[in-house]
């Protein structure tokens, strides 16, 4: 039996993580980027909000897989290597092995430890298929390294990028048609390669809101945390009961804001510096942007996508689409 191999490129800056935290603490409207969202226990967090009944995306995305898999097969070239971007657990790409009959499989996320676990299990699962975990923080554009991929991914095999779950929200329409162009570099020249790709579709402000804001405050507590995140990586004097989850649609930029908002008036200390917050100041802590169907596939156009097919769920509340790269 093969074992999956591993390799760890992204190695944290602590003082660059410090650095661009006190930049957005201390701007004149204070954010933080959403990745600060997902320590250990945002990313438990996340995972308990994926259950929650107000958080359509998982499950609809799941039944989009489930009714329509056959037909993406029949459009996706079987041996293919899959590569996984924003791997996680690994169980979205691993529900699709059956269907898509990878050659070899590429999970890559920020770190290779959240992978060993689940490539590990699966290798024994799939004993004939290449596995790689490559620990890669591709959210400034995607370059997958030549010498980690050339045995799982050879030029001569077509590759099939996998971005499940949405995350592509995360960017801003010009980031996320940058990141788009890098992706399209990385699908290589072997014909059939392309992209999967999972996108939130704009629907009704109600249904929007609800599932980020939902009405056991797990949505609220995974927010919240961050601010935890904060203190213990700057030495900050956050305290969460003085500051509220707040999730909203803003219509006019097609985007869920999630921010948190100062119950009264306080004052943030850390080594070396404070802020003040006046009440219902806000920092913005996450977008996620919605999209419709013909703008997205426009932005796959853009990007350098040849043709793209889609498939949704009944109620045209998400799609998932296949894009070729060639």
């Amino acid at each position: 039996m093969r074992s999956p191999r591993f390799t760890q490129l992204h190695h944290a800056d602590h003082a660059a993580v410090r650095a661009e935290l006190l930049q957005g603490l201390t701007a004149p409207a204070a954010h933080t980027s959403p990745k600060f969202l997902y320590d250990a226990l945002g990313s438990r967090l996340f995972e308990a909000i994926t259950e929650l009944p107000e958080y359509y995306p998982t499950r609809t995305e799941s039944a989009i897989f489930a009714s329509h898999g056959s037909h993406m097969a029949a459009h996706i070239p079987a041996g293919a290597t899959l590569i996984d971007l924003g791997a996680g657990n690994c169980h979205k790409a691993a529900s699709l092995f059956d269907t898509l009959r990878p050659s070899g499989y590429v999970a890559v996320d920020i770190s290779v430890d959240f992978l060993r676990d689940a490539l590990e299990l699966l290798q024994r699962q799939h004993p004939g298929m290449d596995m790689v975990g490559l620990g890669l923080d591709f959210s400034a554009g995607l370059v997958l390294p030549h010498e980690v991929m050339k045995d799982a991914a050879p030029s001569n095999r077509p590759r099939v990028l996998f971005y499940a779950g949405s995350s592509i929200g995360n960017f801003t329409p010009d980031d996320a048609l940058g990141f788009l162009r890098s992706v399209h570099v990385a699908c290589g020249n072997a014909p059939g390669s392309g992209l999967l790709i999972g996108v939130d579709l704009v629907k009704d402000t109600a249904e929007l809101e609800a599932a980020y804001d939902d009405a056991l405050g797990v949505t609220a507590a995974f927010n919240l945390n961050l601010l935890l995140h904060i203190n213990r990586t700057l030495g900050t004097d956050f305290n969460v009961r003085e500051w509220a989850h707040v999730g909203l649609f803003n219509t006019t930029d097609s985007r869920i804001e999630m921010h948190l908002q100062a119950r009264h008036s306080l004052t943030v200390r850390w080594p070396g510096g404070e802020r003040a917050f006046t009440s219902g100041e806000r920092i913005h802590t996450e977008n996620s942007y919605k999209w419709t169907l013909p703008g997205f596939q426009a932005l796959l156009v853009n990007a350098g996508f040849v043709a793209s097919q889609a498939w949704t769920d009944p109620g045209q509340r998400f799609a998932v689409c296949w894009a070729r790269a060639l």
